[in-house]
């Protein structure tokens, strides 16, 4: 049987659209586990990003901690926090967070970087506070590339929210970690097709956000 026929005779079970283990419950534990993880990295990341860059310091400290939190494996990272935490949801959101955080990190740090500096400048000539400066001058320019790492950190959260499954909790990693077990392939082609489907969803709201919040004359440029 191809892959397109197990995709075919998962979605057509009726039992996989019903109960605790169907797709909606685990859909809808899968895109909480996403926007709770994306909310706690771009609370840490997006600060410090627009800080850092308004001030133009910092940028190689927050390049090593970006290298380094990429350079952490996130199933490595679930087990050590279960070992040293036990089983709950800590566990899962330490490795997300620590996944998401350096794209949101650096990419704002980037973005505040190439705001072209003569309406900064401007902005300070004319006594405006740095606050200002920041909100109403920088980041509407820089609102684009930032919006580029959330939507990175999102679809990687979305690919990597699977690991929840193998410390008992729910999402769509359920099929995959069951299937594999059960060596019941079309639950884990059912389940891998979903998580696809979930990140170009995501891109798709991306996409929609920026068309939305993005100035037409910034989007131009």
């Amino acid at each position: 049987m191809n892959v397109l026929n197990f995709v075919n005779s998962f979605f057509s079970d009726s039992a996989h659209w019903q109960g605790y283990d169907g797709i909606p419950a685990r859909l809808g534990e899968h895109v909480r586990y996403t926007l709770e993880a994306l909310a706690l990295a771009a609370a840490i990341g997006l600060p410090i990003g627009l800080v850092t860059g308004h001030y133009g310091r910092g940028g190689n400290a927050l390049s090593l901690v970006a290298t380094a939190g990429r350079a952490l494996p996130s199933f490595g990272l679930l087990v050590l926090m279960t070992t040293l935490l036990g089983f709950g949801m800590l566990p899962v959101m330490i490795p997300l967070v620590v996944l998401a955080v350096p794209p949101i990190l650096v990419t704002t740090y980037e973005a505040m970087r190439s705001v072209d500096p003569s309406p900064v400048d401007a902005a300070r000539g004319m006594g405006m506070h740095e606050s200002r400066i920041l909100f109403q001058v920088e980041l509407p320019v820089a609102l684009p590339l930032i919006l580029s790492g959330l939507r990175s950190a999102a679809i990687q959260i979305v690919s990597t929210a699977t690991i929840a499954a193998y410390v008992s909790l729910g999402g769509l990693g359920r099929y995959i970690v069951d299937g594999l077990y059960q060596r019941d392939y079309e639950k884990v082609v059912g389940g891998a097709t979903l998580v696809a489907v979930l990140a170009l969803v995501t891109l798709a709201l991306f996409w929609a956000v920026a068309r939305v919040a993005v100035s037409p004359g910034v989007r131009r440029s």
